[in-house]
């Protein structure tokens, strides 16, 4: 007999399907504390995440039948994320994934100070991207400017997509290692 943590989360579902109700309280069990957490850190306080936490394992129930491929950490996630932006839809709320929204509410004056820091950034960013050598700084370009993919970066060098790859992972650790305080 298998231990309970060799047991996959998919052998378990499909055990609750055949009416196991302990092959379900295994799966709560597991998720229990990695899935409310995140409701936790993405909701506005915790009677919210309590309710998407119960509409969550609500779905799971409902929805056991119909999940029959992939992986069920992912699933119940997946439906996690899609309660959350439903929920925040209701509320005229805008979840912001990217940290891009032009709809966020921004001080047109920032502080000097905050000001000062990212001018001398931008202008350090451009400095050492032209000390970058010539293949690493047109790739990290065409892919950071143009949004160019990297198998169409490539075809433009005329060279293989993992170089392109290798040369954007140097570039970045470079850049990293060097404009650390602006990150």
């Amino acid at each position: 007999m298998a231990k309970e943590s060799e047991i996959t989360d998919e052998l378990l579902l499909n055990r609750f399907r055949r009416g196991n109700s302990s092959a379900f309280e295994q799966l709560y069990t597991r998720y229990r504390k990695s899935l409310y957490i995140y409701l936790l850190r993405t909701c506005a306080n915790s009677s919210e995440a309590d309710d998407l936490y119960q509409e969550v394992w609500s779905r799971v129930i409902d929805s056991k039948e119909r999940f029959n491929h992939g992986s069920f950490k992912a699933y119940i996630f997946r439906i996690a994320r899609n309660l959350q932006i439903d929920h925040f839809r209701r509320q005229s709320l805008r979840l912001v994934t990217d940290g891009k929204s032009s709809d966020e509410v921004v001080d047109p004056q920032p502080e000097p100070d905050h000001r000062s820091h990212a001018e001398d950034c931008g202008k350090r960013l451009l400095s050492e991207l032209s000390l970058l050598p010539n293949d690493q700084r047109d790739a990290f370009l065409l892919k950071e400017e143009s949004g160019l993919s990297l198998q169409q970066i490539a075809e433009m060098a005329h060279t293989g997509r993992e170089t392109i790859k290798s040369r954007l992972r140097y570039a970045l650790k470079r850049l990293r290692s060097v404009l650390e305080d602006c990150l």
